[in-house]
């Protein structure tokens, strides 16, 4: 429609214009990323892709037959300390340089990135993904003009930790056709203490109500139940009730409605800092058959009845990346050639 309407160019340029001062999270470091100036992601002018592939681990109205078409960004505005994805989210410091002026070989211009999109349509995969997408947001958004102009079709999906800016997304309004963000912590402290950010609950709440509003909760599905449109709210189980699962439920209910739909997941498993460092001891083990259960009750308790649940036990193998295989991170994927 904003192709259609000549004004996709328009938003484009306004999002690109934050990265001179940078304002595309709520980080607000200011760094001019236009100029390749470092912000605190670790991240400059062109977006990096640590990997792209069809995966089939998503929600089921996004895994489809065909798998989702994954877009993996690198680099991450979150710092957490179990991250499934830490080989590259978190791994700045072992990038090798590939060229005297710092240009790393992960890097793509807007062009390639587009052409991993048309790509992954081409593959039949059924919607394009983009995975940890906030920090390179108008990248992001460069990238599918030039997709759409080369006949892109497929949805765009925002799967995002949610630490995102209201303005960004209003400007996204109309490109993004499913939105998939975390809800990780109903605590501030939490937030600062696993993901080294502040103010979680403040900012995340604020970037899914304005996501709510373009969406509503209505979940728009094709006619092979694939979604088209809409909002899906994921909240991941921690163990220890760290996130404060039944206060971010309360939360949807009472200020999104019950209506809206959300998928509970089982996958956390120990990685990274939380499987290596002891003062993380709270996050060093799976979640318990108990704290599953009761999550699943306090959906009961509440009234949440859209959306997806997942597997108990789904950690053990469909969830555990290795992007040292770039082409193919996933096992899931060999299972289903």
């Amino acid at each position: 429609m904003l192709l259609r309407e000549k004004k996709l160019t328009e938003r484009v340029e306004a999002l690109e214009e934050l990265l001179r001062s940078c304002s595309v999270c709520p980080k607000l470091c200011g760094n001019n990323r236009l100029e390749d100036e470092i912000a605190a992601c670790y991240s400059g002018r062109l977006p990096i892709v640590s990997s792209y592939t069809a995966h089939f681990g998503e929600e089921p109205c996004l895994t489809g037959t065909r798998g989702a078409g994954n877009i993996f960004f690198g680099n991450c505005n979150l710092r957490c300390v179990y991250c499934q994805n830490y080989q590259i989210s978190q791994t700045w410091g072992t990038r090798t340089p590939s060229s005297a002026k710092g240009i790393y070989d992960n890097e793509v211009t807007h062009e390639r990135l587009a052409e991993m999109m048309l790509e992954l349509q081409d593959r039949g995969c059924h919607n394009i993904g983009f995975v940890s997408p906030t920090h390179f947001s108008p990248q992001m958004a460069r990238a599918i003009m030039i997709a759409a102009e080369r006949g892109l079709k497929l949805p765009i999906v925002y799967n995002t930790n949610a630490y995102d800016s209201v303005e960004v997304l209003r400007l996204l309004e109309g490109i993004v056709d499913v939105y998939l963000p975390d809800l990780k912590y109903s605590d501030a402290a939490a937030g600062f203490q696993y993901s080294k950010i502040r103010d979680y609950p403040t900012h995340a709440r604020a970037a899914i109500k304005e996501m709510h509003r373009q969406m509503d909760s209505e979940l728009v599905f094709d006619q092979n139940g694939l979604l088209k449109r809409g909002l899906l709210i994921r909240l991941l189980v921690l163990p220890n009730d760290i996130a404060g699962l039944k206060e971010n439920l309360r939360w949807i209910r009472d200020e999104l409605g019950s209506q809206t739909a959300i998928s509970l997941m089982a996958q956390y498993y120990a990685t990274n800092k939380a499987a290596t460092e002891q003062r993380y001891i709270l996050l060093s083990r799976g979640i318990s058959e108990g704290e599953w259960y009761e999550a699943l009750s306090m959906l009961e308790e509440l009234g949440l009845e859209e959306g997806f649940i997942q597997e108990f036990g789904s950690s053990a193998y469909y969830y555990r990346p290795d992007f040292m295989d770039k082409d193919e991170p996933f096992r899931d994927v060999r299972d289903f050639q």
